[in-house]
């Protein structure tokens, strides 16, 4: 926890969950988005990544009506302690096998991001094994929650391995995962910090405001394979669903597109302002000479 590391956190969760608000289409009627637990992982290490994405987790919950509130502890387990730890893992493996450049982190970034989506999908099918309500086999949720997220871990590795590729160029003695290399053999150039971060920040509000508006409006992985398999019925209506800023929209605001942007920018700031404060009072004091 040195102090690039606090503010770096808080950009790391304000990218995470804008970009999250963007779906791409994966496959006919199925759309995916990041979940950006590897990524978290690679950028700040798996412990300090883990808690970003919980970040998001928690904050889409509670103000955003996404997830739903009984199914907290599972999100935070299938997206943010499942791919960081799995992810990192993937990823310090594939360094052994990969080229020590930048070229080689960023390959490794991509494949175990893309690896990661596939962790999680398998980690929620572990989970209906033993908890499930609904009568769909086992076989049958694995199968096609594995299958769709393989496609979707395409779309995660290719944004990972960009946001990874972006960093490195800039700041590439921010990128935890590339800590063991030299600094001039990633990149001759290093912007100054204030100016980094504000450029994540612009970055975080343009997904979140801008390219949010073009999301592809078919069902995520897991909501398609639940319309599929049946189990999409036992679904309930969120506990927080009469929220400002439920389904990202802003209450209020007849404009579709100005409420939308308007629930983008107030979730970045929410997440940035609360990974912020949570890391500055996670990060121990400074020594005092003499005590």
């Amino acid at each position: 926890m040195t102090e690039k590391v606090v503010p770096l956190a808080g950009i790391a969760a304000a990218f995470v969950f804008a970009a999250q608000m963007f779906n791409f289409p994966v496959a006919a009627g199925t759309t995916g988005h990041l979940l950006g637990g590897a990524l978290a992982a690679i950028l700040l290490g798996p412990h300090v990544g883990a808690v970003v994405v919980a970040v998001v987790v928690g904050v889409q919950a509670l103000a955003f009506a996404d997830g739903g509130l009984t199914a907290l502890g599972y999100n935070v387990l299938n997206m943010a302690i499942v791919p960081a730890y799995g992810g990192y893992a993937a990823f310090s493996w594939l360094r052994k096998l990969l080229p020590a450049s930048r070229g080689g982190v960023v390959a490794a970034t991509a494949l175990a991001s893309g690896a990661s989506v596939v962790m999680s999908a398998a980690a929620f099918s572990i989970e209906w094994l033993f908890g499930a309500t609904a009568p769909v086999p086992f076989d049958t949720v694995f199968a096609s929650m594995v299958g769709i997220h393989a496609l979707i871990g395409v779309g995660e590795g290719v944004i990972s391995g960009i946001a990874v590729g972006v960093v490195l160029a800039s700041r590439p003695d921010l990128v935890f995962g590339a800590r063991d290399l030299s600094i001039r053999s990633l990149s001759d150039s290093k912007v100054p910090m204030r100016a980094f971060l504000l450029g994540g920040l612009a970055v975080a509000l343009v997904l979140a405001t801008v390219v949010s508006q073009f999301a592809a409006g078919d069902p995520d992985g897991l909501e398609a394979v639940a319309e599929q398999t049946g189990f999409v019925s036992a679904a309930e209506d969120h506990a927080l669903d009469s929220s400002v800023f439920a389904d990202y929209a802003t209450s209020g605001v007849g404009n579709q597109s100005l409420s939308l942007a308007i629930a983008g920018a107030a979730g970045t700031a929410i997440t940035l302002a609360v990974a912020y404060g949570l890391f500055r009072a996670w990060r121990p004091p400074k020594s005092v000479p003499g005590e």
